[in-house]
């Protein structure tokens, strides 16, 4: 059973992990700044209130987080998280450290730890450019997972045999080519036959 601390302490953690504020985080959602602010967690004769649902949902649709990762900041031990490996976007296209399947193999690299994240297989790839922005910047971190399924509408990190790594949106994948959305439009979108790709893994979560 959460508390209202519990809920307000996760709030204030996942706002934290990504390196901003409560009123950061509000103003993220497209919520009004003060939405989190500490004079609104109590009511003026100091009864304890809720965020709202709709609030809290919009957050977590922000961030692309279920409620379920989000319950896990409410724990100070679980919000630190697992320590996972960071690998830079130059790395990432080097041969030998991924396998086949886009699991990263050896080591050397840096870790860094990342809330709400329980699959062991994920790690933290350094985003270069700016294909993807204004979603994803050029130094941003994002969790990739080569359990997770990819389904329509997905952001991805692909590999081509030619040792080419892109972060796109997923348009389309069927037997014989992927479909691939560069959300910024000074980049023309991808279309690649499927014996080009050495492996296509979803991304699922974005910091900085």
């Amino acid at each position: 059973m959460f508390s209202h601390t519990d809920i307000w302490n996760a709030l204030d953690r996942l706002a934290n992990a990504l390196s901003t504020s409560p009123s950061g985080l509000a103003r993220k959602a497209g919520l009004d700044p003060t939405t989190f602010n500490k004079s609104k967690r109590q009511s003026p004769s100091g009864k304890d209130r809720w965020p709202s649902t709709e609030s809290l949902s919009k957050v977590l649709a922000t961030v692309e987080m279920t409620f379920e990762d989000f319950a896990r900041f409410s724990d100070q031990t679980h919000a630190r998280g697992p320590s996972v490996p960071l690998i830079g976007h130059a790395q990432a296209g080097d041969s030998g450290f991924f396998d086949d399947s886009g699991f990263p193999v050896g080591g050397g690299w840096d870790d860094v730890r990342v809330p709400g994240v329980s699959d062991p297989g994920t790690y933290c790839l350094q985003i270069a450019g700016d294909s993807m922005s204004p979603v994803m910047r050029a130094g941003d971190r994002v969790v990739v997972s080569p359990n997770e399924p990819v389904r329509r509408g997905d952001r991805v990190v692909v590999k081509t045999i030619e040792g080419e790594v892109m972060a796109k949106e997923l348009h389309r994948l069927s037997e014989t080519q992927i479909e691939l959305i560069s959300l910024n439009p000074d980049y023309d979108d991808r279309i690649i036959p499927r014996q080009q790709i050495v492996w296509i893994a979803r991304i699922v979560w974005i910091g900085q």
